[in-house]
């Protein structure tokens, strides 16, 4: 059909098929880069959190400061690896659209199946860009698939500390006032810490949940999204 009219027609002559084989690969390159763009974001995370634990673990004196601190680093690189998800997942969900409708179909059996209206869905994703997913769900996705294990490590080796350092711990008291900064009570700084990870685990399950609920309803189960 022509894009965007409302003519149908049943084949695309070469010049048609040769464009769109350019865009996929130009949708291709646009995923790619996005791609390693998130990988950065990670890198620098797990780097930060490498530094914070050899000032936390440099001696038994060394004080746990450092691995809350970092904690502002992990939402921030957090943030900013969601959103550039987000736009990581416009490139990937409209390649994934052309491999499903287009050269799946040429390749199994030469049919395009235009009747389909693959094309306007995809025509319509270009006149009008729109992210395919909210922050929440980039947020949790990328929780869930990297800063589980980031977050994990960090509460880990908190814990950790405060249960080793300065010295192995003798009684329940000592945890709460090892975790103490300055003239903030030991009690509040850990229940910080619990909401900190409860906040990023609520946000993980909601993501799941609505991951589940949105490829259950989608009829196509083409990942446009």
């Amino acid at each position: 059909m022509s894009i965007g009219g409302l003519n149908e027609r049943k084949q695309l002559d070469a010049a048609e098929i040769g464009a769109i084989a350019h865009l996929y690969r130009g949708e291709v390159y646009r995923s790619t880069l996005w791609r390693t763009r998130l990988d950065t974001t990670t890198n620098w995370t797990v780097v930060t959190l490498g530094i914070a634990l050899s000032v936390a673990f440099s001696s038994p004196a060394a004080s746990p400061l450092p691995l809350i601190l970092v904690g502002i680093l992990i939402v921030f690189f957090l943030m900013l690896e969601a959103r550039r998800y987000r736009y990581f997942n416009v490139w990937r969900a409209r390649c994934r659209w052309m491999e499903v409708h287009f050269f799946a179909p040429m390749l199994h059996d030469g049919d395009l199946h235009m009747e389909d209206g693959w094309q306007r869905k995809l025509a319509e994703d270009y006149w009008t860009p729109r992210y395919h997913v909210s922050m929440w769900v980039a947020l949790g996705r990328r929780i869930r698939r990297n800063y589980f294990w980031i977050l994990l490590i960090q509460t880990s080796a908190y814990v950790g500390k405060l249960l080793v350092h300065p010295e192995p711990l003798t009684r329940f008291e000592q945890f709460t006032e090892r975790a103490s900064i300055g003239p903030v009570d030991g009690a509040y700084v850990l229940g910080f810490g619990v909401l900190y990870c409860a906040t990023w685990g609520g946000i993980s399950l909601i993501s799941w949940r609505d991951d589940n609920r949105r490829a259950s309803a989608r009829r196509d189960h083409s990942s446009m999204g």
